[in-house]
């Protein structure tokens, strides 16, 4: 895993002062290390997932990769007003003040096992309201896999229910 770490960067100070920004690009940019990366996450999936469900939206492209690979379905989560059908919503809160993420609502079928991936894990508040949100759907979180975890922050303490696998620890 050192040489997937090394491939990422550390931008200080983006988006603003004091916070170090980790850029998963060049993991994305080299064919190996993005191959590497998703045939972990195969390893790491349970073998009877029915669905791989994605937090907008860098999830998405190690999610829908996933779901290719393993032939399963793949559900994108979104921000509140990006999804054109019927949706169903959760509001979660923030540091200061509140969000929402939508997902449509034939999506999961009840009893349907997921997999929920996303790029990173900092706090924790929007991958347990992915949790919470497939979980009104019916559906069964399974497992949560996350390419990068920023320890610091303790957001797998919000995921404490869950089965949570991060790849690269900051």
């Amino acid at each position: 895993m050192k040489e997937l770490k090394n491939l990422i960067r550390t931008i200080p100070d983006f988006p603003k002062k004091g916070i170090l920004f980790r850029d998963i690009t060049p993991v994305l940019q080299n064919k190996d290390a993005f191959r590497k990366v998703i045939e972990i996450f195969k390893e790491e999936t349970p073998k009877d997932v029915e669905k791989i469900v994605a937090i907008e939206s860098r999830g998405f492209i190690f999610g829908s990769a996933l779901a290719y690979l393993i032939g399963v379905g793949f559900v994108p989560i979104r921000k509140s007003g990006k999804l054109p059908w019927k949706k169903v919503k959760i509001e979660y809160d923030l540091e200061y003040g509140t969000d929402s993420i939508e997902i449509h609502e034939d999506a999961i079928t009840k009893g349907e096992k997921v997999v929920l991936v996303d790029d990173l894990l900092a706090t924790g508040g929007t991958a347990l309201a992915s949790c919470k949100l497939i979980e009104k759907c019916g559906g069964i979180v399974k497992k949560i896999l996350f390419l990068v975890e920023l320890e610091e922050l303790k957001g797998r303490e919000k995921l404490k229910d869950y089965d949570v696998f991060s790849l690269i620890k900051f």
